[in-house]
């Protein structure tokens, strides 16, 4: 098995630009909106304040989801791509504008809900557009490589934000802080728009031979459900990832609220923020090494023992976490949790590559994508029914273990699986 497809003439750096320039962005961005919404000193967070930021930014997309696979296989990928950057960049100009002054209401929402969605576009198209790039038995390191340089840069851009935040935080206001943090990130947003440009114009799709239909939105992604019905085993691997993801926001979720209210005095907001940062900085390294071993293990296991192995690996950790509620254990389970999250996706990804023909693959990644959000609104809610303003608690981390298990022993239980399901292409 190759394990890097980045070779002497690869095209494959060119997409990675792309995705890792729009992801450092993403980090810059979101790093902003906590600071702005969740920890500022005139704002007090709760359980159910932070999920209705979770659900207000991800639920929307839910219902705009089936539409993107019509636009991902009919037109050019590539201008997709463009467009989208440079429509991501000018919305953040007028996000700037409103959190400068303040606003936090629907105005504010409704441009965040756009940049949320344009992001989503990108990162389908781009999905899409890989195997066109990669040979076979490249797809598993390919995606390794370019879902990790992407993670990586979201927690490196959140990171540089909170870090000039810092620097600047002594000149100007928390609220202005937030909006020069926004601007930087529209001005990489842009170039990562221009180097999108260096793509061919046909080189991620659609191919020639896919030609225009008259079904849309729900009824395509219901298509592209029925297409990976067909292949069970790709089916069952967006299910585990898209459930491992609504039980990481319900952790996320925790964390936030223990770092802000718990570990560090509610009238220290930088302090929870910065806390905060660091155990996603740590969980990031956890995704990272999950995202680079996934290519060897899948050679040695295959693909869907590997999935198994991964549902399991957190689940000692969380254990300890819920027992002894510290900084140190939180930071120890989100690092196993991201480590065997990302395994899963890397993993999950290449298996939808591999086994969907091109001109049914946006819709393929429509519907994973509008899964794994209704996914991460379902974990967010189901942390705010639970978690208490101190996000401690022993009922949410005892629930996703228990789910956990289910997950391993239930839908992917070992006899569900086709022929080949120690493949490792």
């Amino acid at each position: 098995m190759k394990y890097w497809p980045v070779e002497k003439g690869s095209r494959l750096p060119r997409l990675l630009t792309v995705r890792w320039g729009g992801q450092l962005a993403d980090g810059l961005f979101q790093s902003s909106l906590a600071s702005f919404v969740l920890f500022s000193p005139e704002r007090q967070p709760s359980a159910i304040s932070a999920a209705i930021a979770f659900t207000v930014v991800l639920l929307p997309y839910s219902f705009i989801g089936p539409y993107v696979g019509i636009f991902l296989d009919r037109f050019s990928r590539r201008k997709i791509v463009a467009f989208s950057n440079f429509l991501r960049a000018l919305d953040l100009l007028v996000i700037a504008i409103l959190v400068k002054s303040g606003h936090t209401g629907v105005e504010l929402t409704l441009f965040v809900l756009v940049a949320f969605g344009i992001n989503r576009l990108i990162l389908s198209a781009l999905s899409a557009g890989l195997p066109l790039m990669v040979k076979r038995e490249e797809l598993i390191a390919s995606n390794a490589l370019a879902v990790t340089g992407g993670t990586i840069g979201v927690v490196l851009g959140g990171g540089v934000g909170i870090g000039i935040k810092k620097l600047i935080d002594s000149h100007v206001t928390s609220d202005q802080a937030s909006s020069i943090l926004i601007l930087v990130g529209a001005l990489i947003y842009l170039l990562s728009g221009l180097a999108s440009g260096r793509l061919g114009k046909d080189e991620i799709g659609p191919l020639e031979h896919e030609a225009p239909t008259e079904r849309a939105g729900f009824t395509e992604m219901f298509e592209g459900f029925h297409i990976l019905a067909a292949h069970k085993d790709s089916l069952r691997a967006i299910a585990a990832t898209a459930i491992q993801r609504g039980l990481l926001t319900s952790l996320t979720l925790m964390l936030l609220l223990l770092e802000r209210n718990t570990f560090n005095l509610p009238s220290h907001p930088d302090a929870g923020l910065a806390g905060f940062g660091v155990a996603l900085a740590i969980t990031g390294v956890g995704v990272g090494i999950g995202a680079v071993i996934t290519p060897f293990a899948v050679s040695h296991v295959g693909r869907h023992s590997w999935i198994r192995m991964m549902v399991l690996l957190s689940i000692p950790f969380i254990v300890i976490f819920m027992v002894t509620t510290n900084r140190f254990t939180t930071i120890l389970a989100g690092f196993f949790v991201g480590l065997s999250g990302q395994a899963i996706k890397v993993t999950a990804d290449a298996l939808v590559q591999s086994k969907i023909v091109d001109e049914f693959r946006g819709r393929a990644f429509a519907f994973y994508d509008v899964a794994v959000n209704g996914s991460i609104v379902i974990g967010a809610l189901f942390a705010a029914a639970l978690l208490p303003k101190s996000g401690k608690s022993l009922i949410l981390p005892a629930a996703i273990i228990a789910i956990l298990c289910a997950l391993n022993y239930g839908l992917l239980n070992k006899a569900n699986f086709s022929a080949d399901s120690h493949s490792t292409k």
